[in-house]
């Protein structure tokens, strides 16, 4: 099944919400601010089939030194088909020349961002102010 994948795509409130739903990410249930955070993301790619929203990436950024990727989604029905790394790729590509290129991974996300090259940032740690149990 081909996939089309887009840095400049139009997303709709609710194929968002169904995708992270899908996901088991309680981000859906903030619908509005996630919609904010997406559509106010210095880049947002997306992957269809059929016309149907299959995943969702973002990017924020200083737009010259660091950019950091908060969300990378595919729907569980369409997970190793290549979606996401090319979704990841795509991403990668826009900010090639930048100093830092960051995300946080879940573990069992670990090993396919080690794929597309990124590993353990040294001895740091990360740190937040968040409710660890939220996506």
């Amino acid at each position: 099944m081909n996939f089309e994948i887009s840095l400049e795509d139009d997303i709709e409130i609710a194929e968002v919400i169904t995708l992270y739903r899908a996901n088991g990410w309680s981000s859906a249930e903030k619908p509005r601010e996630l919609m904010l955070a997406l559509k106010n993301s210095d880049a947002l790619v997306t992957a269809r089939i059929s016309g149907e929203l299959v995943g969702i990436g973002n990017a924020i950024s200083d737009g010259s030194l660091v950019v950091y990727y908060p969300h990378l989604l595919v729907h569980p029905d369409h997970r190793g088909k290549g979606i996401g790394r090319a979704m990841m790729k795509l991403l990668q590509q826009k900010y090639a020349s930048f100093h830092q290129q960051m995300l946080t991974a879940d573990a069992n996300a670990v090993e396919f961002y080690r794929f597309l090259g990124f590993e353990r940032a040294g001895e740091t740690v990360p740190m937040w102010i968040y409710a660890g149990n939220e996506h």
